[in-house]
């Protein structure tokens, strides 16, 4: 009733001014009762067909409504929180108000909104997930406006490789956190993000911060890919759950592996070390592939590695396993020890190629759906100047870092 009314008060103010009026109100009196009358009869009608139509789009600003009339879904399950989530999938209009203002749903999203107190059964707040349905005739569930972010917006340059309304492609640099955590309260990729998009990230889970898909560790560096929607953000959860992507990084390993192969073992919390994962029986399936790119003997080799899984550490881990760990990698690496070396030349290179700073690990490739076009892209990024300056000393007969 909210539109009519509204229209009512504005055209009585119209009538009402004297400017409008004509000089004999006895003639306007009967025709303005009609008018009024007939105003009030297709704006009511127009909400009624709204209301048919399962959706109240009075307010198409957040926070947004959604109303459902019980009556018009014949849906078996009577919990609430499942009742309007199997409501949301049936409902082309409720699908396509969501969608427009970039919202994705869940039957946990449903279940926070209705204990955060935003659903109404006829008029009356519910705040139980398991509230049942039956005998009640209308459900709306309130979409509270997003909430500001704990993090704050920090003015820090970002090496941005694609951006449009819904995803940002980035070159994490080494030594960057991705998310604020007790150690790394600030100066993070979500502070960064932050102050980048400003008013341009629409709020993932109802808070106003970047979706954070996939991380790369403090110092790895190269590219990854950063939802600004809920919806951009829902369906490249789905791409990397699935594994529907293709992910290459390049390393710089301790000896010589062999050419090729194939890492199919489980990672899991260490037993011995909380603060490093390990390969564990009980673990999670992990897949890495791997090829040589480049051999410097005796010390190092250059290898892509392609990951099927997404596991913490993974090819830190994997490789450590192989007996090939990462340079620079304090948590996982083992490097050779000098007593292996009886060159005096070879032993002071030893030392030199140890004391490089993080793990040589990049992220040379990422390609994947657009989460909205569906359009397939692909971002690559080259070696850094200090993983490229280890090589080019990996080579030659002096080095310096």
């Amino acid at each position: 009733m909210l539109i009519v009314d509204l229209a009512l008060f504005i055209f009585l103010k119209l009538l009402a001014n004297p400017k409008k009026r004509k000089t004999n109100p006895k003639i306007i009196n009967k025709p303005k009762i009609i008018a009024i009358f007939f105003i009030t009869f297709i704006l009511e009608t127009i909400e009624d067909v709204l209301s048919v139509l399962e959706l109240n789009i009075s307010d198409m600003t957040v926070p947004i409504k959604i109303s459902f009339n019980v009556k018009n879904f014949n849906i078996s399950d009577d919990r609430v929180d499942t009742w309007i989530t199997e409501a949301i999938k049936v409902s082309e209009q409720t699908k396509q108000q969501l969608n427009l203002n970039n919202f994705s749903f869940s039957r946990s999203k449903v279940k926070n909104l209705i204990k955060g107190k935003n659903l109404f059964v006829d008029g009356m707040i519910v705040d139980n997930p398991s509230f049942k349905v039956r005998n009640c005739e209308m459900i709306q569930l309130v979409l509270p406006a997003p909430s500001v972010s704990t993090p704050l917006p920090e003015n820090i340059k970002l090496e941005i490789v694609y951006e449009d309304d819904f995803i940002i492609v980035l070159n994490k640099k080494a030594g960057m956190v991705v998310h604020p955590a007790p150690g790394s309260p600030d100066s993070t990729l979500v502070n960064a993000l932050l102050y980048h998009c400003g008013d341009s990230l629409l709020g993932i889970g109802g808070v106003k911060r970047p979706g954070i898909v996939h991380r790369l560790d403090k110092n790895t560096s190269g590219v990854m890919v950063v939802a600004k929607t809920e919806l951009a953000h829902s369906s490249l959860c789905k791409i990397f759950s699935n594994h529907d992507l293709d992910r290459r990084y390049n390393a710089v390993v301790w000896g010589q592996p062999q050419s090729n192969g194939v890492i199919i073992k489980p990672i899991g919390r260490s037993s011995i070390n909380r603060k490093k994962m390990a390969v564990v029986q009980r673990g999670k399936t992990a897949i890495t592939k791997w090829k040589i790119l480049d051999i410097y003997p005796p010390f190092a080799s250059l290898i892509e590695c392609k990951l099927e899984t997404g596991k913490t550490h993974q090819i830190r881990v994997h490789m450590s396993d192989l007996g090939h760990s990462i340079i620079g990698d304090d948590l996982y690496g083992k490097p050779p020890r000098n007593k292996y070396f009886t060159n005096h030349f070879f032993k002071e290179k030893n030392k030199l190629i140890k004391s490089f700073s993080r793990q040589a690990l990049h992220a040379t490739k990422l390609g994947f759906e657009h989460p909205i076009s569906n359009k397939y892209m692909e971002f690559c990024s080259d070696l850094p100047k200090d993983i490229s300056s280890l090589i080019r000393n990996l080579k030659k007969e002096n080095i310096s870092f």
